[in-house]
C-alpha cells in the first residue's frame, strides 16, 4: 500500500521488446511492485515481440504462480488470421485466465474504424474481455476518438483508452468518456494539471493509474498520491476502478 491506499499498475511490459531491446521480467516486477508498495498489476505484451505465444506464455506463467498479484493481457499481430486470432484468445483466456486485450495502433496498423478491427472487438467483446487501446502517440489511428464507435458497438464491453490520448489529445480523451459510459481513462502521460481536467467531466470510477515504463512509475504514482482530490476519488484511480473493470471485482 502507498499512504494507506492499494495501488493496481494497469500498465506494465514484462519480456522482451523487439523493436526496443527493452526487458523486463515478472520477477524483477514483482520485486519492483514489493519495493514500491504495489499489490496488483496488469502485465501488457511488449508491441513487438519474437514470438507472440511465448510471450503470451511467460505473462501466463506469471499469473498462474501469482494470482494475488498479477492479471494478464494479450497482444497480437495485425494481420494474423481470423481464426489463429479467436484461438489464441480463447487459449489465453482458458489456461490463463487473462482479463484484457491490447491494441496498439502504432504497430499494428489497422484503422479503429475499419471492419478487420471490429472483429477483433467482437472477439474481445464475446470473451468478456476489456479492450484497452494505445492513444495519443501514433496519430491518426491512435486518436481518442476513434474508438467511440467500437464503443458505442459494444456497450458492454470495458474500452481503456491508454494514456488517455497523452499530453497533445488530453480533452479529445475527454470528450470520448464523456459520450461512452463503457470508455475508461488510464492516465499515465498525463501532467498533474491535465488529470484535474479530466476529474471535471469524467468520475474516478472510470479512471485508473498505469506506469507504461519502469523509470516512469515512481512518477506516476506520485502524480495521484500527491493530487489534491478527494480520498475517495484517490481510492478508485489507484484500486477500486481497475479491480472492477479488469478483474471484475468490488474491491
Amino acid at each position: 500500500m502507498i499512504n494507506g491506499f492499494p495501488v493496481y499498475d494497469t500498465h506494465v511490459h514484462p519480456g522482451r521488446a523487439r523493436h526496443n531491446g527493452r526487458q523486463y521480467s515478472p520477477e524483477q516486477i514483482l520485486r519492483d511492485m514489493d519495493d514500491e508498495g504495489i499489490e496488483r498489476s496488469l502485465l501488457i505484451p511488449y508491441p513487438v515481440v519474437d514470438d507472440f505465444r511465448q510471450a503470451h506464455d511467460l505473462i501466463g506463467a506469471a499469473v498462474l504462480a501469482h494470482p494475488d498479484r498479477f492479471s494478464g493481457a494479450a497482444s497480437l499481430p495485425a494481420f494474423l488470421p481470423e481464426h489463429e486470432t479467436r484461438e489464441e484468445l480463447r487459449r489465453v483466456v482458458s489456461s490463463f485466465g487473462f482479463r484484457a486485450l491490447k491494441f496498439q495502433p502504432q504497430y499494428q496498423p489497422l484503422s479503429p474504424l475499419g471492419d478487420e478491427f471490429f472483429e477483433l472487438a467482437s472477439l474481445a467483446a464475446g470473451l468478456g474481455l476489456a479492450l484497452i487501446c494505445h492513444t495519443g502517440n501514433g496519430a491518426p489511428y491512435a486518436l481518442p476518438s476513434l474508438f467511440i464507435p467500437v464503443a458505442r458497438r459494444f456497450p458492454e464491453m470495458p474500452v481503456v483508452l491508454a494514456h488517455a490520448g497523452g499530453q497533445a489529445f488530453c480533452l479529445e480523451a475527454i470528450v470520448a468518456a464523456t459520450v461512452c459510459p463503457n470508455i475508461c481513462l488510464e492516465l499515465s502521460t498525463l501532467t498533474p494539471a491535465q488529470v484535474h481536467e479530466v476529474l471535471r467531466h469524467v468520475p474516478a470510477s472510470r479512471l485508473m493509474i498505469g506506469s507504461d515504463l519502469p523509470e516512469s512509475r515512481q512518477t506516476e504514482l506520485r502524480k495521484i498520491t500527491d493530487l489534491r482530490i478527494s480520498e475517495t476519488e484517490r481510492r478508485q484511480i489507484l484500486w477500486d476502478t481497475p479491480r472492477r473493470v479488469l478483474d471484475g471485482a468490488l474491491s
